[in-house]
């Protein structure tokens, strides 16, 4: 099985429960969600495959992805020092992760996947699941209901109260959910209107904010 390889890169977790954890973020390409405000659309479309070298040396935004078997992924994250794998995207679920969770997690490293709910996770159930919903986007994707079900936490995305809404809809689905303090409300460009709207959402319900510590102290 082979996966493509946006990114590979060594930095800490800005955002959610594990913020400040040393981490190496995996981000594979492909993403049918369409979100207007991503900051990651170079990893939307499969365009042509590039050499692996090509794609571990280059900064930025850049669409080039690498195939790579699960083997040569593993290999080079535990390489790395840090020991807390982070696999992103694009949306990572649209692959079958079982194999390349497995692996990583047998090499002694913790897992986390990132994913925008649209796909089911199939991934070891030790892998920490963070589900950032993405709900009435272009590319019409829904919700799958046993990825809701497997999330170990829920970043929501929030610019304006319909989101709030939006949110608390999703989460009356699994009521468990609303009872615990892993919900994270994180405002969009993290504008002082939304950052506003978040806190007083989460004083009112019991949740908390996620703001992206990564990108407030210039770390990739």
């Amino acid at each position: 099985m082979q996966l493509p390889l946006n990114e590979l890169f060594e930095t800490i977790q800005g955002e959610g429960s594990k913020t400040g954890m040393p981490s190496t973020f995996v981000r594979l390409q492909g993403c049918e969600v369409g979100c207007p405000w991503c900051d990651t659309k170079h990893t939307w479309h499969m365009t042509e495959a590039a050499p692996l070298l090509e794609v571990l040396d280059k900064t930025g935004s850049d669409a080039r992805f690498a195939w790579v078997s699960v083997g040569q992924l593993v290999h080079l994250v535990s390489e790395r020092r840090s020991r807390h794998v982070v696999l992103t995207g694009g949306e990572p679920c649209q692959y079958d992760l079982e194999t390349l969770t497995a692996q990583l997690l047998d090499a002694g490293l913790s897992v986390q996947i990132e994913t925008s709910g649209t796909e089911p996770v199939r991934a070891e159930a030790d892998v920490f699941v963070t589900l950032s919903p993405k709900l009435n986007m272009p590319g019409g994707r829904t919700i799958v209901e046993a990825t809701l079900e497997r999330a170990d936490e829920v970043k929501m995305p929030i610019g304006k109260l319909d989101d709030v809404t939006r949110l608390e809809r999703l989460l009356s689905r699994r009521k468990s959910l609303l009872t615990q303090q892993q919900i994270w409300l994180q405002p969009l460009s993290e504008s002082q209107k939304a950052t506003e709207l978040c806190r007083q959402a989460a004083a009112e319900r019991g949740w908390r904010v996620s703001l992206q510590m990564h990108k407030q102290a210039n770390i990739l």
